[in-house]
């Protein structure tokens, strides 16, 4: 099964990469323009510099003829102080004589005179020109290795910036859906706060348009699901509490039936009508009890010593066996948020539950840890896995013969549920083969 995606996570992945992208993109474009702008500077530089100097050497070039010196060598201009020299220049004749060239000028770089304008070696970028109709030529020369380094120091300077914007990006993305996201999260924890025994409406306040009708329908969903529970609970309740007049009357009548019976035959049969009465009293009793576990209000407002209740609840069950019960309690309070009421209903039919169902050679063990854990304890054969799982449904006995109407363990796991808590049901007990044992954990 596919686990559910993130939309959260999903959003800031997406946008974050394409802030990213587009970042990148940015920066690359502006790398490409800015080299293509430097080059038409450097270009600029380099003629300029040929126009500057070209007639500055006519003139030395004219004054050495004047002075008589012009089958002299070539002159090379000498330098004021040492530095890195990006431009270098060479004054030709006609005949390709050097006449003047700069003082770290390479001969080898500069080839012969074809043209006035740009030209390009495998290392050098050099521009032509010319004076006095051709008969004087300058080249001036730029090592490509210069304009490289200047382009890398330009990526360079893009990216270092990007190496702290696309992470803020990010982050600043993370943040942004993140803070988007808060009136989602809220609505989902509402949600998830709701139980049966909570109903009500979940708050849409600061819900984003998209969303809001999700949680409008969800309102409507709980709503109607909350009537549905509670006409079931009401029906429930009002049948099993109108059921308990008639069917005292009737047990009533039947005890009177069994006094004054002329025979023993009708005294039998009545009998055996106050048998079933009284099932019938103890099933609208259960019935109410479920109601009031699915019906909610279970949790406190104070904090409650469950280890006192059980104590009473405990000695009340044991009156007619004190050997019957045996119970193990804490030595100091055990406080709780589950209401006593409550409580006792759950751990009543939990014991219950173990003295109809157990067997009579052992006591049946009721244990509250420190952390309110309750553990009922009781011999007897192991239930199977399979049915295991299904005996705290409604009116699921197990396949016990005996007294009870199955309800006990569905009204304490109902209980357990609405208090945030849960019931475990363990076969056979641990470290032996056999017994059982219900175990009622709170929760957080």
């Amino acid at each position: 099964m596919t686990p559910p995606r993130s939309l959260q996570w999903e959003l800031s992945l997406w946008l974050g990469l394409g802030v990213a992208l587009l970042w990148a993109v940015a920066a690359a474009v502006t790398a490409h323009k800015l080299r293509h702008e430097m080059n038409e500077v450097f270009d600029s530089a380099l003629e300029e510099t040929a126009q500057r100097i070209l007639p500055l050497a006519v003139l030395d070039i004219i004054g050495r003829d004047h002075d008589g010196d012009g089958d002299n060598a070539e002159q090379r201009v000498a330098t004021l102080r040492q530095h890195d020299e990006y431009f270098t220049y060479v004054v030709r004749d006609s005949g390709g004589k050097v006449l003047l060239r700069s003082h770290n000028a390479d001969l080898a770089v500069f080839p012969p005179f074809a043209g006035m304008g740009f030209a390009d070696t495998p290392t050098h970028r050099i521009y032509f020109d010319a004076a006095l109709r051709g008969t004087v030529t300058i080249a001036v020369a730029e090592p490509l290795a210069h304009r490289r380094a200047v382009a890398e120091g330009v990526r360079l300077g893009l990216a270092l910036p990007l190496g702290l914007v696309i992470p803020l990006s990010l982050l600043g993305v993370w943040v942004v859906v993140r803070l988007s996201m808060a009136p989602i999260r809220t609505f989902r924890s509402g949600i998830e706060a709701r139980g049966g025994g909570d109903l009500t409406a979940v708050s849409a306040e600061g819900l984003p348009s998209e969303i809001r009708p999700i949680a409008m329908a969800v309102n409507h969903l709980l709503e109607r699901l909350r009537r549905t529970l509670e006409a079931e609970r009401s029906f429930t309740a009002n049948s099993a509490h109108e059921l308990r007049t008639p069917v005292a009357a009737a047990l009533a009548q039947t005890q009177r039936l069994i006094a004054e019976a002329p025979n023993e035959a009708i005294r039998k049969r009545a009998r055996d009508i106050e048998t079933a009465l009284r099932r019938l009293s103890r099933l609208s009793e259960k019935l109410m009890q479920l109601a009031r576990a699915e019906g909610g209000r279970l949790e406190a407002v104070q904090p409650v010593d469950i280890a006192a209740v059980l104590r009473v609840l405990a000695d009340e069950m044991a009156m007619d066996d004190p050997e019957r019960i045996e119970l193990a309690l804490p030595d100091a309070p055990v406080f709780s948020g589950i209401d006593a009421d409550a409580f006792a209903i759950l751990a009543r039919n939990l014991i219950e539950n173990a003295l109809k169902h157990g067997s009579r050679q052992e006591p049946v063990r009721v244990a509250l840890s420190a952390d309110g854990v309750l553990r009922v304890l009781n011999a007897g054969s192991a239930v199977p896995p399979d049915m295991l799982a299904r005996l705290s449904e409604p009116f699921e006995r197990g396949g016990a013969q005996g007294e009870g109407a199955g309800l006990g363990l569905a009204i304490a796991k109902a209980i357990a549920s609405g208090v945030g808590g849960r019931i475990e049901l363990i076969s056979p007990q641990e470290g032996r083969q056999d017994g059982f044992e219900a175990r009622f954990i709170p929760g957080k």
